[in-house]
């Protein structure tokens, strides 16, 4: 895969096709058409060949894999009668996620995150998604998505899918993308409690640069679901004739679902921020604990030391340096001394 730049779009007329992203060399299109009775899916070998399924009486699924094939996002909206800016949002992957209504469809824009074990950071790559009464179009940037357990669900005609509308596969879609957020969030909380036990157990300056990823990540995150809630909310109160009644109450519960995820967030937001308390608390209780010894030790020495500095001047008239037991004597004090010294603060409880 090749990076490109992004390219400038001041001032280029509204609903240009342009394209924002990485450029990508994967281009797929899978189409699953189904009904309670029939199932359906193959990968054609151009766009042309989903447009039979425009007016069918089936529920069609058609998933783009590539946002670089602008040329195929063209056909695609001009056969179904898109907007030029819901095309031109759908190529601009710096999409905040919103839905927006129209006429004969629902255009609808997330993010579907991934855990990166090796980096230790969130990747997040946006879903659009288009909603007509008896189709559903999704354009991802990239090969792989969470949507092979709802395709497991069409193929061997699992639950209630087979037998619900198009809506309903949108749930099914959205609920999948909001569901790996627990995910997301489950494997946060393991490396918090992981940087909690290294801190204090050994608290290192790199512990800083990874407390000030995990708030990043979590800000980013914070981000993703905020503007979801605002999205289940309107596909739950039913303001499209496209959202069947019997749908809304799915609906309804991810956007519950939405509410913990938001919860969990600010819990862990508030974690991360201690952190750094903890991390301070620990660097400033092993330096005062290095202090504390360095203290004792200078202050055993003390006298020593003033001993030592009493018999070391060069007096001729000294009555101790002529004395056989002299030197014994001054190292048998400076012993008892220092012994002295350590039982009173022992006692004191300083050591």
């Amino acid at each position: 895969m090749k990076k490109r730049m992004i390219k400038n779009k001041i001032g280029v007329p509204p609903g240009t096709l342009l394209y924002t992203g990485d450029l990508q060399e994967y281009f797929e299109i899978n189409v699953i058409d189904y009904s309670q009775n029939n199932y359906k899916e193959f990968n054609p070998k151009n766009i042309e060949e989903c447009f039979q399924f425009k007016d069918s009486p089936t529920v069609t699924w058609i998933n783009i894999t590539g946002l670089h094939r602008t040329d195929i996002i063209e056909q695609i909206g001009k056969h179904y009668n898109l907007h030029p800016l819901v095309l031109e949002d759908i190529l601009n992957i710096r999409q905040r996620p919103k839905i927006e209504y129209f006429d004969d469809y629902i255009f609808i824009v997330l993010k579907m995150l991934s855990y990166n074990e090796v980096l230790k950071e969130i990747d997040a790559e946006q879903v659009s998604i288009i909603l007509g009464s008896n189709f559903v179009f999704t354009f991802q940037e990239r090969k792989g998505d969470l949507f092979d357990t709802i395709r497991n669900r069409l193929r061997n005609n699992i639950g209630i899918i087979r037998k619900s509308s198009s809506d309903y596969l949108l749930y099914s879609l959205i609920d999948v993308i909001v569901d790996n957020y627990f995910l997301i969030l489950e494997k946060i909380g393991v490396r918090i409690e992981d940087i909690e036990d290294k801190i204090l157990l050994n608290p290192s300056p790199e512990v800083i640069r990874t407390i000030h990823n995990l708030k990043n990540s979590l800000i980013e995150l914070r981000k993703t679901v905020w503007p979801l809630r605002e999205i289940l909310s309107n596909l739950y109160k039913g303001e499209s004739e496209l959202i069947k009644d019997k749908t809304s109450v799915y609906f309804r519960d991810v956007y519950d679902h939405t509410i913990q995820i938001i919860d969990t967030i600010e819990t862990l937001r508030d974690i991360v921020s201690g952190l750094l308390d903890v991390y301070l608390s620990s660097i400033s209780n092993r330096m005062n604990e290095i202090m504390k010894v360095l203290t004792i030790i200078a202050t055993i020495f003390i006298p020593l030391t003033f001993i030592a500095g009493v018999y070391g001047m060069n007096f001729k008239f000294m009555p101790e340096l002529e004395w056989k037991m002299g030197y014994p004597m001054v190292l048998l004090v400076m012993f008892l001394s220092a012994i002295g010294m350590l039982i009173y603060f022992k006692r004191k409880k300083w050591l």
